[in-house]
C-alpha cells in the first residue's frame, strides 16, 4: 500500500470537510445562545413554526439543503464578497442575491401575515443560519480570493484554507461540544459592548468586514499555523459566535414580539 498517497487522501478529505459555514458546532452555539435571550412570546411563535425543534437543531439546515439541486440558487445567500474598501451599496450585486439580501428577505417573509406556516418555517431556518454566517468575517471577505477560499494554509499538519480555518478549524480545535461552548460563552451575561449593536444588518456586515481586514493583514498565504494563531484568534472567533447569538435573539424578538 502506498502510505504516502493514502496520507494525502486523508488530508484532502479533511480539507473538504471544512466546507460548512462556521461548521455545525459554531452554528449550533449561536442557536443555543439565542434561545437564552428570546422572549416568551417569541419562543411560542418559534416553537409553533419549528414544531418544537430548537434553534440549535435547525441552525445547519441552510447547509444541509445545499446538496439538493432545487436549492442551488440559494448558494450565494451565505456570503457577500467585496473589495476591502468597497461599499456594499456601490458594489456589483450577485443577481441571485447575497447575505444582506437573504437576511432581509427572511425577515420580510416572517413579518408577512399572509405567509404560510410552511414558508415561515423555511425562512426562519434560513435566518438562523444566515445571521450566523454574517458574523463569520470571511463571509464578508475579498471577492478576488472568494472570501479566503483561495488562500491556502497549513493548520498544524493539515492542508486547509483561510476561509475553512475560520469556519471550522479554530472552533473545533478547542474540543468543546456546542452546548459546552455556548454555556461557557454566556457564563458572564455582561456582553462586551460591540460596534453597531443596534439591530442594523448593514452595520453588522461592516463590522465583520473590519475583522476580515485584520485577518487578511495577519494571515499570510501558505503559512504554517498552530497554537500561536489559535491563542491569538480563538477569542475573536468565539466572541463572534456569542455576539451572533445575542443578535439573532434581537432580530427574532423584533419580528415575533410585534405580531398582532
Amino acid at each position: 500500500m502506498n502510505y504516502s498517497k493514502l496520507k494525502w487522501v486523508f488530508i484532502f478529505y479533511g480539507f473538504i470537510s471544512y466546507a460548512n459555514d462556521w461548521g455545525k458546532t459554531g452554528h449550533r452555539v449561536i442557536g443555543q445562545i439565542a434561545e437564552q435571550y428570546i422572549s416568551e412570546k417569541t419562543k411560542k411563535s418559534i416553537n409553533y413554526l419549528l414544531d418544537g425543534l430548537s434553534l440549535a437543531y435547525v441552525s445547519t439546515y441552510a447547509d444541509e439543503i445545499k446538496s439538493d439541486k432545487n436549492f442551488r440558487h440559494l448558494d450565494s445567500w451565505h456570503y457577500v464578497n467585496l473589495n476591502m474598501d468597497e461599499s456594499y451599496f456601490n458594489s456589483k450585486k450577485n443577481p441571485n442575491g447575497d447575505i444582506f439580501y437573504a437576511i432581509n428577505k427572511c425577515i420580510e417573509v416572517l413579518r408577512d401575515n399572509n405567509s404560510s406556516k410552511t414558508d415561515k418555517s423555511f425562512y426562519l431556518k434560513l435566518l438562523v443560519h444566515f445571521i450566523g454566517d454574517l458574523h463569520q468575517p470571511l463571509h464578508v471577505g475579498k471577492k478576488e480570493d472568494r472570501g479566503g477560499n483561495d488562500i491556502k494554509l497549513h493548520w498544524f499538519d493539515e492542508l486547509t484554507n483561510l476561509h475553512a480555518l475560520w469556519d471550522t478549524g479554530l472552533i473545533e480545535f478547542f474540543k468543546m461540544s456546542y452546548s459546552e461552548l455556548a454555556e461557557n460563552l454566556t457564563k458572564n451575561h455582561n456582553f462586551q459592548k460591540t460596534f453597531f449593536d443596534d439591530g442594523d444588518i448593514y452595520l453588522w456586515m461592516l463590522e465583520s468586514q473590519k475583522i476580515a481586514k485584520d485577518i487578511y493583514a495577519n494571515t499570510k498565504p501558505n503559512s504554517k499555523l498552530g497554537y500561536e494563531y489559535h491563542y491569538k484568534y480563538f477569542h475573536k472567533a468565539s466572541n463572534q459566535l456569542k455576539i451572533a447569538g445575542k443578535r439573532l435573539a434581537m432580530v427574532l424578538n423584533n419580528i415575533f414580539d410585534s405580531e398582532h
